[in-house]
Order: structure tokens, then sequence, then C-alpha cells
């Protein structure tokens, strides 16, 4: 399904939402309620500027008996996504975002990847993947990297370990390539990007990374992975917690400017050791 029809079908949900909610008498925020998201969610459902989980559209089902209708269009809408099921509602919500912060300690996030480092990381998870499969997540991942290209693009910080410029994913020149870009989206004023020294020692979210999203009309969100499931969490006193996190992690951190002399330098060691193999 093209982007374009896709985001037809979500308008098509919305508004099927909105007419058996008023055929029931109830107003967004009794359905809010009831299905356990703010009434302000509903009403985002409703005019397709969110996309629902799975879970939602089940309960809204249950409260205006309809049969299962919007789990199963949920599921049809979600099996024609570049992206796997348990991150789509994030990734939805990346393109409403007016500031997005990202940590990441082992490998490069997906809106700064090259189409080589994500085609490396995809295989990585799975060496079956036939063809087809690979380069519909290669794509998807490049389409949400548009994200950092156009006039509207969120303010767009990340916090890298600097393990995830030492491994060489996709071998020494590939990884060259790919600082190389991190570099450039640095210098055009793209992204802001500051990096743990392995020198930093402990730091706070070891072994963990986050997302953290804020937008001009809702209230934040924190989008956290595990293995093969994420969660998207916007109680605030998890957000506030999440913040507070982030807070120390800029101050574990090199400064904006370090940082970038490290991944240039890190960048010409690979492509040293690409010129020798």
């Amino acid at each position: 399904m093209a982007k374009g029809q896709q985001q037809a079908a979500w308008e098509f949900f919305g508004t099927e939402l909105r007419r058996r909610r008023e055929e029931a008498k109830l107003t967004q925020a009794e359905v809010g309620a009831a299905v356990f998201v703010s009434g302000g969610y509903i009403g985002q459902f409703e005019t397709a500027i969110r996309k629902p989980q799975l879970d939602v559209a089940q309960r809204l089902d249950a409260l205006l008996q309809t049969g299962g209708f919007f789990e199963r269009l949920w599921r049809k809408l979600i099996d024609s996504s570049a992206y796997a099921s348990y991150f789509r509602a994030a990734a939805e919500l990346e393109a409403l975002a007016t500031y997005i912060y990202d940590f990441e300690p082992a490998l490069v996030p997906g809106l700064m990847q090259t189409a080589t480092y994500a085609r490396a990381v995809t295989l990585a998870d799975n060496p079956f993947a036939e063809e087809e499969r690979i380069e519909n997540t290669i794509t998807g991942r490049m389409e949400r990297a548009r994200l950092l290209k156009g006039p509207a693009n969120p303010k767009y910080w990340a916090i890298l370990h600097e393990q995830v410029l030492r491994v060489q994913v996709g071998g020494p020149e590939a990884m060259a390539k790919q600082l190389d870009h991190l570099a450039d989206l640095i210098r055009s004023r793209r992204a802001v990007v500051q990096v743990i020294p392995f020198s930093a020692g402990a730091h706070t979210l070891m072994g963990k990374t986050f997302t953290l999203m804020e937008f001009d009309d809702t209230p934040p969100t924190v989008y956290t992975e595990a293995v093969y499931s994420g969660n998207l969490l916007d109680d605030p006193a998890v957000v506030k917690r999440a913040q507070r996190a982030y807070d120390l992690l800029r101050a574990a951190a090199l400064s904006p400017e370090a940082s970038l002399t490290l991944i240039e330098s890190v960048a010409e060691d690979h492509r040293r050791c690409a010129s020798t193999t």
C-alpha cells in the first residue's frame, strides 16, 4: 500500500470511529476514559493525526460493539507498513514531533543511518531475509531519515556511546561513510550529536535505549525498546524521569564540538583500515 493510500485508510478509520462514537452518543472524553487514553487522543485518532495501538483498537471494538471492525482494519493497515509492529506507532509520532532526543549505546539511530549501514543491521538481525523484505526495511528507514532534511524538520539531538562509532557495521569503508554522514548532519545543523567516551565509565541508562519526543500541542512521549518489543510511555512522572536521565547523559558526554572531532577522527581510522584490507 502506497503512503498516500495508507494515510487515506487511516482517515477512514478515524471517520468510522467518529461516526460510531456519535451513534453511541458518547463524547471523545467518555470514549477516552473507557479505553484508557485521553479525550484529546480520541480526537487525534478521528482526524488521523495519531494512530491507535492494537489494544486501544480492541477496546474501541468492545466499547462500541463493532464486532472486531477496528481491530481488523488496524491489522490490515499495520501489515502494509515497512516498520516492525512494535515500532510503527513511534514512527508515526516522529513525523509530528517538534523535538526528538535519542540515546543509543550500540548503533547509529535510524534517523541518521545510511542505506549501507541499514542493510548491514537488517541482515545481521535476519541473515535469511528475502531481498524484497530487506529493501522494504531500508526504504522505510530512508523515508524516516527525510525528517532531518525538510524545512519543517524536528529539532534532533542524539547522544551516542563511543562504541557506536567503533563497531564496523558493514565493514570499515561503510563505517567511514556512515560517520561522514553523521558529521555532515552536524555541520549542516540538522542534528546535535554528543558522544559518551569510553573514558566516561559508568553512566545512567547503561545498556538501555530510548527516544524522547516533544510536540507543540500534546504531552511529550518516551519510546523504549527491548527484544522485539517496544513501549510508548506518556505518564508525566515517567517522562520527567527520562528528561532528567537525558540531562545526566549530556553531562557525561563530550561537548558537541569535541564529539564532532572524535567522529571525524574515528572515520579516518576506519578509512585507513579499509585501505589496508
